[in-house]
């Protein structure tokens, strides 16, 4: 009888996902405080930003350095955002789960990028209801063009692009048409609630993330995404108004993070849609 866990990636494949996971989580936590403020990622190092004094190499170890410091900057004991630990702590558990629904292959690295653009603009827009250009155009100019090298899965290219097309311009188009044609449409339902509530109801950002949504998987799954971060939205955003008593034709809701949290759903909760939306020949 086959043992199921044999075919399960090597456990130190795991775990190098999961440190290599920890460590870009690090990172994020730089690009989500300093993007929105206009700020250098690169340059100066990390330091606190109540005393500004250089944090140690011993005080910036993704999630242990946290705990060890009781979530107190060692310089000054201003309180360190909750946002560190728990960003560095869920891309080192998404990557361990690509990992583990894909293997160690070119898939599973394309997944764990993804996800760490989401994550990274999950938690920006829950903090700042800021979506950087550098996250959503970069990252849908990177879709693209990791488009022509790994094949996105057949779907429009199947019903309309010329049979002579090659296999990657093939999968260029559908990674063009899954960019575009769900970020027109939430355009298009942003616009209309425009004209209808006098009042902005969907920000650019949240169509140039939508566009960055698509250009990684197709048409088919931003379509999925869209309808799940519709159905998140409404019903954890009707119950933070309904909690907080706050205005609901006033209340901000941030639609990049529900947006960014539909998108990792599908190939971590369901076994074969990773596979469905990594491989070229899913239908």
């Amino acid at each position: 009888m086959l043992n199921p866990f044999d075919q399960l990636p090597p456990l130190y494949a795991i775990a190098f996902a999961v440190l290599f996971g920890l460590l870009l989580g690090s990172f994020l936590n730089v690009v989500v405080y300093r993007l929105p403020r206009d700020l250098n990622v690169a340059w100066p190092g990390s330091h606190c930003p109540f005393c500004e004094k250089p944090i140690a190499w011993f005080d910036n170890l993704p999630v242990l350095s946290y705990l060890l410091l009781g979530g107190r900057c060692r310089s000054c004991r201003a309180g360190i955002p909750w946002r560190y630990p728990v960003l560095e702590a869920s891309t080192g558990l998404v990557f361990a789960a690509a990992v583990w629904r894909l293997g160690p292959t070119v898939d599973a690295l394309k997944l764990c990028l993804f996800a760490a653009l989401m994550l990274a603009l999950v938690f920006m827009d829950l903090e700042t209801f800021i979506l950087a250009d550098e996250i959503t155009l970069g990252g849908t100019a990177l879709g693209l063009a990791l488009s022509l090298f790994l094949p996105m899965p057949r779907f429009l290219s199947l019903l309309v692009f010329p049979a002579e097309w090659s296999l990657s311009l093939r999968s260029f188009a559908e990674s063009a048409l899954g960019a575009a044609l769900p970020a027109l449409a939430l355009w298009g339902i942003g616009k209309a609630y425009e004209l209808v509530r006098r009042r902005e109801g969907m920000g650019f950002g949240d169509v140039k993330m939508m566009a960055l949504i698509g250009a990684f998987y197709n048409l088919q799954a931003a379509l999925l995404t869209l309808m799940l971060a519709s159905i998140l939205g409404s019903v954890i955003g009707l119950a933070v108004i309904t909690l907080t008593r706050k205005d609901a034709a006033t209340t901000e809701i941030p639609f990049g993070t529900f947006l960014g949290l539909a998108a990792l759903l599908p190939p971590f909760l369901w076994p074969d849609v990773a596979n469905k939306l990594m491989s070229p020949w899913p239908f």
